[in-house]
C-alpha cells in the first residue's frame, strides 16, 4: 500500500509527541506518589511524636517497670489530631496491645491489637509500611509508627502509629492524572493541527513537482512548481523549474534536430536515387552524366559531413574524444582552410583581410580536432558573409594563451540568440532559408573541442554589420630558463691601451726641442702617416 510522505511524518511525528507524553506522565506520575509519601510521612511522624511526647505526661508507674496509661486524659488530644490531619492515631504497648485510638480515617470500632512485630519494630525507633497492618484494615494503609517513653532518656514502653488510606493518594493521584490526561490531549490535539498545516505545507512542493516529473513523462514541459519561500524547498523548486527549462529547451532543439537531420537525410538520398535511376535508365544523356555525378558527389559529401558530426556528438556523450596534442602552425591551418574555400569565397567576391601580415604562430595542441575548429568557424563566416563583404583573420600571441579572431560582415547574431549558438542542436535560422546545411551541431562541436584543450570561445555581433568569434588556445607550462652569461668585451681592454698611448704621446712632445715644437706649431700641421689611420703598412 502506497504511503506518502505526508502521513509517515505525521505518524512519525505523532508517534514522538504521544511517547514524549507518556513518558512525562509516567514520571510525573512516580514523582507525584513519591511526593505524595514523602510529605504523608513527614506529617504522620510529627504528629505521631507530637502525641507521643505528650503522653508521657500521662504515664504513671503502677509498680517497678510497670507503667499505666491514663487513658481519659489524651482521648481528648488524639481526636483532635486525628481529625486535623483524616489519619487514625493510635496507642499500643509492647505486646501490640491498643491503649488509646482514634479512626476517622478508616472508621474502625475498638481495635483490639496490632501484630506484636509491628510494635516490636515502632519501638526501637521507627516503623514504616504500606498494606492492611496484619489484618487491621480491609484495604491498603500508610502506617507510621514511632516509639513512646517515659523520659527522653527513659525506657520505652510502648508505641504510637499513625495511619492514613492509600486510597487518598490514590485518588488525589487520579485527579492529577485526568488533569494531565486533559491537558496532554489539548496539546496532542493542537499539535496534530499545527505539524498537519505545517507537514502539508511542506510536502505540497514535493507535490507539485511530482505532477509537474508525471507530466515531464508525458512531454508536457510547461508545468511549472511556484516558489513561495526561500529555503531549501524554495531552491529546490528554483531548480526543479530551471531544470524544466532546459528540459523544454532540449526538447525543442532534439525535435527542431531531428527535423533538420531527417530533412537533410532525405534531400540528398532523394537526389542521389533519382539522378543514379536516371544514369541507369538512360534518362539522363550520356554527355550529362558527369555533370549529375557531381552533384551526386557533392550530396554524398555532404551525408558524410552529416554522419561524422553525428559520431562527433556520441563520442562526446560517451565521453570517449580523446586529444592528441602535439605542437603545429595555426596560421598555416587558418590559410589552408581557407584555400579550401577558395571557389565559394570567389564566386561572392569575399575579401580576405590579415593574411598578408599574419606571423607564423605554434600552439600546442590535436592539429586534427583544431583544424575542425577553425574549419566550422571558417565555413560558417564564408556562409553569412554578404557578397562583397570582408572576413578577417587574426592571430594574437599572448603570455599565456594564443587568440585566433575570425570576424566576418553580414547580417550577424540577433541578440536573443547569442547565448545559445554554442548550444547543441541550435539553429538561429528555423527557416532554412540562409542555413540550409547546418544542423545546429557545429558551434557546440567547436566549444567541446576548445574546453578539452582548456581554452574558450566568445562571440560578439552587431546585426547589419559584424559577427566576431574568437578562441583562446592556452599555452603548456614551460620551465623556467637560466640566464646566458654576456660574453667577455674587449672594450675595456682597448681604452686601457688608448690611454697608455695618449700618456706616451704627451711625455713624447714635452722631451721635444723648443725651436722644432714651435716650428710644427707655427707652420701646418705634420701630415698623419697611413700606418695611423690604418691604410698604410
Amino acid at each position: 500500500m502506497h504511503k506518502s510522505i505526508f502521513k509517515r511524518y505525521m505518524a512519525i511525528t505523532m508517534s514522538i509527541i504521544l511517547m514524549s507524553f507518556v513518558m512525562m506522565g509516567s514520571v510525573l506520575m512516580v514523582f507525584f506518589g513519591q511526593y505524595w509519601q514523602s510529605e504523608k510521612k513527614a506529617l504522620l511522624t510529627q504528629n505521631a511524636g507530637t502525641i507521643a511526647g505528650v503522653a508521657r505526661r500521662f504515664l504513671s508507674e503502677k509498680a517497678q517497670g510497670k507503667y499505666e496509661l491514663q487513658t481519659e486524659l489524651l482521648k481528648t488530644f488524639i481526636s483532635g489530631f486525628s481529625l486535623s490531619i483524616d489519619a487514625d492515631i493510635f496507642i499500643t504497648d509492647l505486646e501490640g496491645n491498643i491503649l488509646l485510638g482514634n479512626y476517622p480515617n478508616s472508621k474502625l470500632e475498638n481495635p483490639q491489637a496490632v501484630p506484636i512485630q509491628f510494635a516490636e519494630q515502632a519501638a526501637k525507633g521507627m516503623f514504616e509500611g504500606q498494606g492492611n497492618f496484619g489484618g487491621l484494615y480491609e484495604s491498603r494503609y500508610y502506617v507510621i509508627g514511632v516509639p513512646m517513653s517515659v523520659q527522653d532518656t527513659g525506657p520505652t514502653v510502648g508505641a504510637v502509629f499513625a495511619a492514613t488510606s492509600s486510597a487518598t493518594m490514590n485518588a488525589v493521584q487520579g485527579e492529577a492524572f485526568k488533569i494531565f490526561l486533559l491537558s496532554a490531549g489539548a496539546a496532542i490535539a493542537i499539535t496534530f493541527c499545527l505539524a498537519g498545516a505545517f507537514a502539508f505545507r511542506l510536502v505540497k512542493p514535493l507535490r507539485q513537482m511530482s505532477a509537474a516529473a508525471r507530466s515531464f513523462g508525458s512531454g508536457d514541459f510547461s508545468v511549472r512548481v511556484p516558489v513561495t519561500s526561500a529555503d531549501e524547498l524554495g531552491q529546490l523548486a528554483v531548480s526543479f523549474n530551471n531544470m524544466a527549462d532546459s528540459l523544454s529547451n532540449s526538447e525543442g532543439m532534439r525535435r527542431s534536430f531531428i527535423a533538420n537531420v531527417s530533412h537533410e537525410l532525405k534531400t540528398p538520398m532523394t537526389t542521389i536515387a533519382g539522378f543514379i535511376d536516371g544514369i541507369l535508365d538512360g534518362t539522363i544523356p550520356q554527355g550529362e552524366q558527369g555533370k549529375y555525378l557531381h552533384i551526386v558527389s557533392d550530396e554524398v559529401k555532404r551525408l558524410s559531413r552529416l554522419v561524422k558530426s553525428m559520431l562527433d556528438l556520441s563520442r562526446i556523450d560517451s565521453g570517449e574524444m580523446e586529444i592528441h596534442p602535439t605542437r603545429f602552425d595555426i596560421t598555416h591551418t587558418i590559410v589552408t582552410t581557407l584555400l579550401t574555400f577558395e571557389q565559394r569565397i570567389d564566386e561572392k567576391h569575399m575579401e580576405i583581410q590579415g593574411l598578408e601580415d599574419a606571423p607564423s604562430q605554434t600552439v600546442y595542441g590535436d592539429p586534427d580536432l583544431l583544424h575542425q575548429v577553425v574549419y566550422n568557424l571558417v565555413e560558417n563566416a564564408v556562409k553569412f558573409t554578404n557578397t562583397g563583404g570582408v572576413i578577417t583573420t587574426r592571430v594574437i600571441d599572448g603570455i599565456d594563451r594564443t587568440t585566433v579572431v575570425i570576424e566576418n560582415t553580414g547580417p550577424g547574431i540577433a541578440p536573443e540568440d547569442l547565448p545559445m549558438v554554442f548550444d547543441r542542436f541550435y539553429k538561429g535560422d528555423k527557416s532554412r532559408s540562409r542555413d540550409k546545411n547546418g544542423m545546429g551541431l557545429g558551434l557546440y562541436l567547436v566549444r567541446t573541442i576548445l574546453k578539452l584543450h582548456g581554452g574558450d570561445i566568445h562571440v560578439s555581433s552587431v546585426q547589419g554589420e559584424f559577427c566576431r568569434f574568437e578562441f583562446t588556445i592556452p599555452k603548456p607550462p614551460e620551465a623556467p630558463k637560466l640566464k646566458e652569461s654576456a660574453p667577455r668585451t674587449k672594450e675595456p681592454r682597448i681604452r686601457e691601451n688608448k690611454r697608455k698611448q695618449d700618456k706616451a704621446e704627451k711625455h713624447e712632445k714635452r722631451d721635444r726641442p723648443e725651436k722644432r715644437g714651435r716650428h710644427d706649431t707655427e707652420g701646418q700641421a705634420p701630415e698623419r702617416s697611413k700606418d695611423d689611420d690604418g691604410h698604410g703598412n
